[in-house]
């Protein structure tokens, strides 16, 4: 088996800028470095576009507007300077959903091999598979957001890191942009009026974020999709435009289930 040199650079390249920005810590970078990895080794390049998209959009609102962020924002820190947890929680079910899906139908990438050598085979025992068609990106193959693949999961797998990632986007660009909102933030249970950075309260700047976020993430998938793979190419409007949708409304819903955002 071959490191993927390419994606090992590329992990690298982001955890070290992430370090040096000090959006990361130490073991944050650690943890960066192996999840981005791990997502962008594999046969298909949407886990990996998506994950470098999540940080570069997720870093820079945090960067924005931090000086009167750090008049409203109690223990307000510059970077944002994410440990090696949050980076997991940052990532984790996309992370499975993306080695699930190598093992599955990319039999020659890193994730494929690891598990041969744990001596799962996660189509039969994870997915409950018989076969599988190694995944083809050319017009003799088959597109990952197909419903009639595999029963389903390579689209579930596929759309399970499109929702985790439009969740973690929309509710840190909720929380990063929407404390800086000009409308007045209002508690989600009275109605009632407060000041920004206030906890479970919900302002439209930071709302509208949200959901903006969620279509980015979804635009990512969909876009790579459909440059990627022939198949997806032929139903290109379809894909972008449930992808994005997909992406809004979990954008929007991961900013309402978050303790604190977009509340802010």
């Amino acid at each position: 088996m071959q490191i993927p040199l390419v994606p090992l650079a590329l992990a690298s390249l982001l955890s070290g800028h992430g370090l040096r920005k000090h959006s990361l810590s130490p073991s944050g970078a650690l943890a960066a470095l192996v999840v981005g990895f791990l997502m962008m080794a594999g046969g298909t390049r949407v886990f990996g576009v998506t994950l470098i998209g999540f940080y570069l959009v997720g870093s820079r609102a945090t960067k924005y507007g931090k000086n009167r962020k750090a008049l409203l924002e109690d223990g307000y820190q510059e970077g944002g300077y994410r440990s090696a947890w949050q980076v997991l929680c940052n990532s984790a079910s996309a992370l499975v959903a993306s080695v699930l899906w190598n093992a599955a139908f990319a039999p020659t990438s890193v994730q494929a091999a690891g598990a041969r050598l744990l001596g799962v085979d996660v189509a039969a025992l994870v997915l409950h598979l018989n076969n599988t068609t190694p995944y083809d990106t050319s017009d003799k193959g088959w597109c990952p957001a197909s419903t009639t693949v595999a029963d389903g999961w390579s689209r579930a797998l596929m759309f399970a890191s499109l929702g985790h990632f439009a969740c973690c986007l929309g509710d840190t660009l909720a929380s990063e942009l929407g404390i800086l909102s000009r409308s007045r933030p209002r508690l989600i249970t009275t109605l009632k009026a407060v000041p920004p950075g206030t906890n479970g309260a919900m302002s439209f700047g930071g709302t509208v974020a949200s959901i903006v976020g969620g279509g980015v993430v979804g635009t990512l998938v969909g876009v790579t999709l459909v440059l990627e793979n022939a198949k997806c190419s032929e139903g290109w409007s379809h894909i972008l435009f449930e992808s994005v949708c997909w992406g809004m409304c979990w954008g929007g819903f991961g900013s309402l289930v978050s303790p604190d955002s977009p509340w802010k």
